[in-house]
């Protein structure tokens, strides 16, 4: 029997808080030039004050650039965060076969069994479709309801691994 492979990327979409914070950042790196011009004390070194803060402010920036990668592998689901497309962090790791289910996120039907969940992690585009799901697992010792976009390979490798009391697919 062959290997299971899927992977797939979605870019998370800018939101209002995202597109704030972006604005608060270069307003902040603007207020600190100034401040620096107007003490007496460091004026001589504004420029280079302003250049740190202009460097910090393109890196916190770029670290709003986010990607998320999900790799299915065998029934392991992994799930990377991408930053700036150039630095990876593992964000989630599982077994699919250990979830204790699989839903669309605006199923009202199952509502009442994402309740048990202690902390709720985002790993879509931020924008819900109808290939927005979300599932129910263990991880580091919480529950957690992951809401993550899989594309219709993903779902037929899930349906695969799962029993249909499980799996919900969104019709």
């Amino acid at each position: 029997m062959g290997d299971i492979y899927n992977e797939q990327i979605v870019k998370k979409q800018a939101s209002m808080k995202s597109t704030l914070t972006r604005v608060g950042i270069i307003l902040s790196v603007v207020v600190i030039f100034f401040v620096c011009l107007s003490i007496p004390v460091i004026q001589t070194f504004a420029i280079i004050i302003a250049a740190a803060a202009a460097f910090g402010a393109y890196y916190l920036i770029s670290m709003l650039n986010i990607e998320y990668e999900y790799i299915f592998t065998n029934g392991e689901l992994d799930i990377d965060a991408i930053y700036s497309k150039s630095r990876r962090k593992r964000v989630f790791t599982g077994t699919v076969k250990d979830f204790d289910i699989v839903a669309h996120v605006s199923d009202a039907a199952h509502t009442r069994d994402f309740g048990g969940a202690t902390e709720t992690k985002d790993y879509s585009s931020g924008v819900v479709g109808n290939n927005t799901y979300a599932f129910l697992a263990s991880y580091k010792g919480k529950r957690l309801k992951i809401i993550f976009e899989p594309n219709e390979k993903m779902i037929k490798a899930f349906s695969s691994v799962l029993t249909p009391r499980k799996f919900f697919k969104k019709l």
